[in-house]
C-alpha cells in the first residue's frame, strides 16, 4: 500500500511569538496545512493520507478540516511525536494497528509547512519507489557550502556535488525499520533524517528534482515570502 503522512507534528518555536504551531497559521485565505494537504488529496494513488500533529492539536485539526470543507475518506488525523523520527514512528504504529504492514508498503513523507509541493514532485516520489528503497527530493545548492565549527572553516565541499535537502521523504516501511533499529541510542537522538538513516544501513536512496518554490515555512520572513508567491501565482493565473 500507498501511504502519504503530512509532517505536522511540531509547535514551530522559530516563528516567534504566535498563537499557533507554524503549520495552523494563516497563508494567504487559510491554514498552510490546508494548502498542503490539498495537494495530497489530488493524487488517487494514495491508499491513506496520514496528518501527524501534537496530540494536543489533534480536536482543532478536525475542526478546520471541517471548516475549509477538506472532506477525503482516505484521512486520518493521528498523533506525532516528541521528534521527526517519533513522529514517523507512530504513523508506522498506527499503519500496523489499524491496516497492518506489508514488505512493500511504502510512506511519501512531506512537510505541513512546505504548502507549495507540485504534482510532478509527488508523482516522481511515488515514480522512484520502483527503483529506490527511499526517495529524497533536492534541489543543487547555489550558494558555496561551508563546513565549520562556529570559529574556522573546516572544509569548502565542491558546490557542484552538494544539494539541499526538500521534502517529500519517501521511504519503504520496512527499510526504514531495519535502518531504525540498526542505530545506537545515541544515533537516533541525532539522527532526523529518513534518507540518512536508510543511507547508513547500506541501501541505495535516489533523488527526484524538487522546485525553488517548494520552500518550508519556519519564520516569520518565510511566511512574508511564501505570501509573496502566492500572490503571484494567484496573479499569473487571473
Amino acid at each position: 500500500m500507498l501511504y502519504a503522512q503530512i509532517m505536522a507534528g511540531g509547535i514551530g518555536k522559530r516563528m516567534g511569538n504566535v498563537p499557533l504551531p507554524k503549520q495552523f497559521l494563516t497563508l494567504g485565505t487559510k491554514p498552510i496545512i490546508i494548502h498542503t494537504i490539498e495537494k495530497f488529496m489530488l493524487n488517487n494513488q494514495f491508499d491513506i493520507i496520514l496528518v501527524s500533529v501534537p496530540e494536543s492539536w489533534i480536536d482543532y485539526t478536525n475542526e478546520i478540516f471541517e471548516k475549509y470543507k477538506v472532506k477525503d475518506n482516505r484521512i486520518r488525523v493521528i498523533s506525532g511525536g516528541k521528534e521527526r523520527n517519533d513522529t514517523i514512528q507512530n504513523a508506522i504504529s498506527y499503519i500496523e494497528k489499524e491496516v497492518g504492514l506489508n514488505d512493500d508498503d511504502w510512506i511519501v513523507s512531506h512537510d505541513a509547512v512546505r504548502p507549495f509541493i507540485t504534482k510532478r514532485i509527488i508523482d516522481e516520489n511515488i515514480k522512484a519507489a520502483s527503483d529506490f528503497e527511499a526517495v529524497d527530493t533536492v534541489i543543487p545548492a547555489f550558494d558555496t557550502i561551508v563546513r565549520g565549527d562556529g570559529t574556522e572553516v573546516i572544509e569548502i565541499p565542491v558546490r557542484d556535488e552538494m544539494y539541499q535537502g526538500q521534502t517529500p521523504q519517501s521511504f519503504k516501511i520496512q527499510a526504514f525499520q531495519d535502518g531504525f533499529s540498526s542505530l545506537s541510542d545515541e544515533q537516533k537522538a541525532i539522527l532526523s533524517d529518513t534518507a540518512k538513516i536508510i543511507l547508513l544501513s547500506g541501501k541505495k536512496v535516489g533523488t527526484i528534482a524538487g522546485e525553488l518554490s517548494n520552500i518550508k515555512i519556519t519564520t516569520p520572513y518565510d511566511l512574508r515570502i511564501a505570501n509573496a508567491i502566492l500572490s503571484t501565482s494567484h496573479n499569473a493565473g487571473e
